[in-house]
């Protein structure tokens, strides 16, 4: 008959229900380790480790914060259910409580400070300010992200919201300077943040504001691309569409500033386009009368310099006015009295007008002259001289009026008001007649057509027929 194999008797618990539960309650199975479960404890802490990496670094959601505490929950009660009638010897029991309660304690000090820092956050997100609420977030380490996952990420959402915010900030302020790409990123980022970080929206306001309380800007011209820009933006149904009600308040002053400097800078033809915007958009303005004088001294600006381009050239040519007339309506209107000129073409005629027909300069002229080569008029008699080449037989000399043909326009509206040849009269038959003839050819004697021998006196009857009414 065989002996019966002793059996040691089974080692007593080391602790009770409720130390088991306290130890297991630090998540790292101490609870299981003064059970003897050496290997549960190591298994079970290895998944606590997992979960709080996890936790802390990649599980950015709500559910997950549940499954944590669920896990937390099912080690104190397994914990307590393997000790369970067991009791506890007071010396383990203390140490266990030892173990735990420190980690309590660092839980709560933390949720303190959590709410205290949550608390902050909210407030600085209230007021719109970012500043603060970076500093909030800051103050935000490990330990927190590992206890709340919900606060710590709601922080990093308002730095990124915040980082945005003042990109936009900033590209804002280069904005004001007439940079619409700037203009463009900026509101561009405003509404990533309206559209994507919810509970953000007062960062966005105060940077709104902040921006629409800087228009208009030191120039005036700068005002007027933004408010351009702003008024051709389509509405969006967000916070950032009441950024267009700042138009009618702002553009018309800086359309008609803009176009006062650019007429200071000699750019008509955009101080023109600007006077005519306010004149467009905004016709009952009390600014109109204003920018319709602008458009007036713009368009005469633009005439005047038209004109004296054309105008280019030398007294004694033809310019491109003579073919290419244009106005200048600044000019007086072509009328009774001595009608100032500025005569261009033939300057052997010209040159013996009266200083008083001339003009100075554009601005100062009624009539635009173009007088063309001299020609011969009407015959006026015949005389006969000395032949070089034949004594005994004379030249018939034919003496002509002075033809010029002229072309006179009204500088006022470019329009043609003489289109004529003048005839000067004078003198024939000499008892000397000069001539010139080509300095390599032999003197064969006066030519057979020559011009009477006028005098100022009919050049100036000749050309006043036009001139003075």
């Amino acid at each position: 008959m065989d002996e019966p194999t002793p059996v040691e008797p089974q080692a007593a618990p080391q602790v009770g229900p409720l130390g088991a539960a306290l130890g297991n309650a630090s998540l790292f199975g101490a609870g299981y380790l003064a059970l003897g479960k050496r290997r549960l404890a190591l298994v079970t802490s290895l998944v606590t480790v997992v979960l709080v990496a996890l936790l802390a670094t990649v599980a950015r959601v709500w559910w997950f914060d549940v499954v944590v505490l669920l896990w937390w929950a099912a080690m104190i009660w397994h914990g307590w259910f393997l000790a369970g009638g067991r009791s506890a010897k007071r010396g383990r029991w203390a140490v266990l409580l030892a173990f735990t309660l420190p980690v309590v304690i660092t839980v709560s000090l933390l949720r303190f400070d959590l709410h205290r820092i949550d608390v902050a956050l909210a407030d600085a997100r209230a007021a719109g300010d970012c500043a603060r609420a970076v500093d909030s977030v800051d103050q935000l380490w490990f330990g927190h992200r590992v206890l709340d996952l919900t606060t710590t990420y709601r922080g990093e959402l308002t730095r990124e919201a915040c980082g945005l915010v003042g990109t936009a900030k900033d590209k804002l302020a280069t904005a004001l300077t007439g940079r619409t790409d700037s203009l463009k990123e900026g509101f561009d980022g405003l509404a990533q943040v309206l559209l994507q970080f919810r509970g953000h929206e007062k960062v966005v306001d105060v940077v709104l504001d902040g921006f629409l309380a800087g228009l208009p800007a030191k120039n005036p011209c700068h005002t007027a691309v933004v408010t351009d820009w702003l008024r051709e933006r389509k509405p969006t149904g967000i916070a950032l569409d009441r950024s267009s009600d700042v138009v009618g308040r702002t553009a018309p002053a800086a359309l008609l500033a803009c176009g006062d400097d650019l007429m200071k800078a000699k750019n008509w033809q955009q101080a023109r386009q600007r006077y005519q915007q306010l004149i467009d958009q905004y016709p009952g303005h009390e600014l109109i009368a204003k920018a319709r004088e602008g458009v007036k001294q713009a368009t005469l600006a633009l005439e005047l310099a038209n004109v004296r381009d054309l105008l280019r050239g030398s007294a004694g040519s033809q310019p491109a006015y003579c073919s290419r007339p244009a106005q200048y309506s600044g000019a007086a209107p072509y009328g009774k009295g001595t009608n100032r000129s500025l005569i261009y073409g033939n300057s052997e005629y010209a040159d013996k007008l009266p200083g008083e027909w001339k003009a100075g300069d554009v601005a100062d002229a009624v009539l635009v002259v173009c007088a063309g080569t001299t020609e011969f008029g009407a015959a006026m008699r015949t005389c006969p001289y000395e032949s070089k080449l034949s004594p005994r037989f004379p030249v018939q000399v034919t003496f002509h009026k002075i033809a010029i043909p002229v072309k006179a326009y009204e500088l006022r509206t470019g329009k043609l008001v003489t289109d004529t040849k003048i005839e000067i009269d004078g003198s024939t038959c000499p008892k000397v007649l000069t001539y010139s003839r080509p300095r390599l050819l032999a003197d064969i004697g006066p030519p057979s057509q020559v011009h009477v021998i006028t005098t100022d006196d009919k050049v100036h009857a000749a050309f006043g027929s036009f001139i003075n009414q």
